[in-house]
């Protein structure tokens, strides 16, 4: 942090802690439906917090790495695609193979590398516990060719050895959501894997030397539920609970940004204040009982503004400008609640679909078609795919003859007479001679999803809206 953060950061505590002295007995104290929309509002700008570090505890305070869980500082590398019944996370990848790190960086920096990648699509975004993208390391920004990278925390200063770049976190806990692209062969799998055996996180003081770094130690009571969602997780807290775990990690783990000095000074007004307890029981009786249910009526705000993570155009929704945020907290919730944590959209977008042409929502029960015109398939520098999610709270894979979760090129669909790619969406089989450009549904709702990996941001865009997926349109013969 510089000198002028640091003067900004400590005024900012300073005037913020006269503020909720003065708030509850001067003319300044807030009316209970006041202090209401103020609780909400503070909910609101920590959503992505605490979202992030109940996921953080719940991923990392581990002995082992298994799954997508690995001890502070180790990779947890996927090897496979889940298959068909695989429930960990909702809408998971059939593209790309995961490898996932948190990092403490409170003590030193940490030194990440990775070999040559060759033209393999990978991509390594690193995320504060703020949830913006602080660092994005990939075949778009820094190329295939080997890389070292010195990831430091907020109160760090020295050197950058020679042959580093660095990328500076501004929280003391940083994770590394990489993926690296496989085609779903054992043959593919194999050459993933020893890449990603090749991922190295060295603490920078044991960079280059010898012996095995220390494992971080794992607390056997970290205060909450190490396998409920985190989502539940958060909802236990109650109000208290919330706003004390904002308050601790405010204080030095992720030090607000002196843009968010207005919204400290507005939450000092109700008591909730950096590096010190949420006082509920010292509110006024009235205020206190307003404050009482502000977890649900938080959510429920940040449900109803479900559509600002994007736009609809044809059936879909299009997520637009995730990975930056500034002041827009409750765009910053929805994602938290709904995507943590989110790509620049110049790495990848997402595009989905409920509906059909007519605006009816999607279902096995009938037979759909996706057809891209000639010249119009998804306009990317990376690739595509379309991915087939059943709909049971969550979006999971639909178990198949062809045991297919995804459809792209690599499929090698059949084109059309005239030049355009026409898929089928369904649950039974469209015929033998089709069955290459067949992507199975179930028998209920489904949700198709698109991934466009590097999106192209000039001529045809999905970034712009030049380029917008087609309507999925429904069989008339079914």
């Amino acid at each position: 942090m510089s000198s002028i953060m640091r003067a900004l950061f400590g005024g900012l505590l300073a005037a913020t802690a006269t503020a909720s002295l003065a708030a509850p007995a001067g003319s300044d104290a807030p009316s209970p439906a006041e202090a209401r929309s103020i609780a909400i509002e503070a909910y609101v700008y920590g959503y992505s917090l605490i979202t992030s570090e109940v996921t953080r505890v719940q991923m990392s305070n581990v002995a082992t790495a298994t799954g997508l869980r690995a001890p502070t500082g180790e990779f947890a590398h996927v090897k496979r695609y889940p298959p068909a019944d695989y429930r960990g996370v909702s809408a998971p990848n059939a593209d790309t193979l995961y490898s996932i790190a948190w990092l403490d960086l409170g003590s030193e920096p940490m030194v990440f590398s990775h070999p040559d990648m060759g033209e393999r699509y990978f991509l390594f975004p690193m995320y504060s516990l703020w949830m913006p993208v602080v660092g994005s390391p990939g075949r778009r920004t820094t190329g295939g060719a080997p890389r070292t990278f010195l990831i430091t925390g907020p109160r760090w200063k020295g050197n950058v050895p020679a042959g580093m770049t660095e990328i500076k976190s501004p929280t003391r806990h940083l994770v590394i959501l990489g993926r690296t692209y496989a085609d779903g062969t054992e043959a593919d799998y194999a050459k993933v894997n020893a890449l990603q055996a090749q991922y190295r996180l060295t603490p920078l003081s044991a960079y280059g030397k010898p012996g095995a770094a220390k494992v971080a130690p794992v607390d056997p009571n970290p205060g909450f539920s190490m396998t409920d969602k985190p989502q539940t997780v958060i909802l236990d807290m109650g109000t208290k609970g919330y706003f004390d775990m904002m308050a601790r990690l405010l204080c030095k783990d992720a030090p607000p940004p002196p843009g968010d000095a207005p919204m400290l000074a507005r939450m000092a007004r109700i008591g909730i204040v950096p590096c010190r307890p949420f006082d509920l029981d010292g509110l006024d009786p009235a205020v206190r009982a307003a404050l009482q249910d502000i977890p649900r009526a938080a959510l429920s705000a940040i449900e109803t503004n479900k559509a600002r993570m994007g736009q609809a155009a044809n059936g879909w929704t299009i997520s637009k400008g995730l990975g930056r945020y500034g002041t827009d907290y409750m765009k910053r919730a929805v994602v938290a609640a709904f995507g943590w944590p989110a790509n620049l959209e110049e790495d990848a977008v997402y595009p989905y679909a409920e509906v059909d042409s007519d605006g009816h929502k999607l279902d096995g029960s009938a037979n759909y078609t996706l057809t891209f015109a000639k010249g119009q398939l998804p306009p990317v520098d990376g690739f595509w795919s379309l991915t087939m999610y059943g709909i049971d709270h969550g979006w999971w894979f639909v178990a198949n003859p062809l045991n297919r979760f995804t459809i792209s090129l690599r499929n090698n669909p059949k084109y059309n007479a005239d030049g355009s790619l026409t898929l089928y969406l369904q649950h039974q089989s469209p015929g033998k001679d089709k069955e290459a450009n067949w992507l199975p549904a179930p028998t209920g709702a489904f949700l198709p999803m698109l991934r466009m990996f590097e999106p192209r941001t000039t001529r045809q865009s999905i970034i712009d809206g030049s380029w917008q997926p087609p309507a999925i349109v429904r069989s008339r013969e079914h």
